[in-house]
């Protein structure tokens, strides 16, 4: 499991013109699912997407983590996060978990992560053309891996 988090003020995530999820100041995280990918990952996805430490103390320092500043946290599934790029001019999709397996995986980290964090945990629409806004706070971005 891939997470592309961005430190955000703002971001939201629309469906056919349809706002479907927005936080204020926290994290936008767009998600790939590999294959395999299960409980072990959900579980350390969650802990690393509410601990990573990315937004600053009272000395300037990335010190404190979404779960320390009560910030939201909007969950993106992103297939294409997953794809292999390694050769030629073109992506392969075969290091991305089938449609089926990835939206189990990643309703479960959805789940955890509402379960988690007392703030608003928004999302988009699983499989759906999406049309993602942001402001990047920084800019900050990082990739996480399960």
């Amino acid at each position: 499991m891939l997470a592309l988090i961005q430190r955000v003020t703002e971001a939201s995530v629309s469906v056919e013109d349809e706002v479907v999820g927005c936080i204020g100041p926290g994290l936008l995280a767009l998600v790939g699912v590999e294959p395999g990918d299960g409980e072990p990952q959900v579980a350390r996805m969650a802990t690393r997407l509410l601990g990573y430490r990315v937004f600053a103390d009272d000395e300037g320092r990335m010190n404190r983590s979404l779960a320390d500043t009560g910030g939201g946290l909007l969950l993106v599934s992103q297939f294409t996060l997953a794809a292999d790029t390694r050769s030629g001019m073109r992506p392969g999709f075969s290091t991305a978990a089938a449609p089926a397996e990835a939206e189990a995986v990643f309703a479960r980290l959805l789940a955890e992560c509402r379960a988690r964090h007392p703030a608003p945990v928004g999302t988009g629409r699983f499989g759906a053309h999406m049309a993602v806004r942001l402001l990047n706070d920084g800019p900050v971005t990082f990739l996480l891996r399960a």
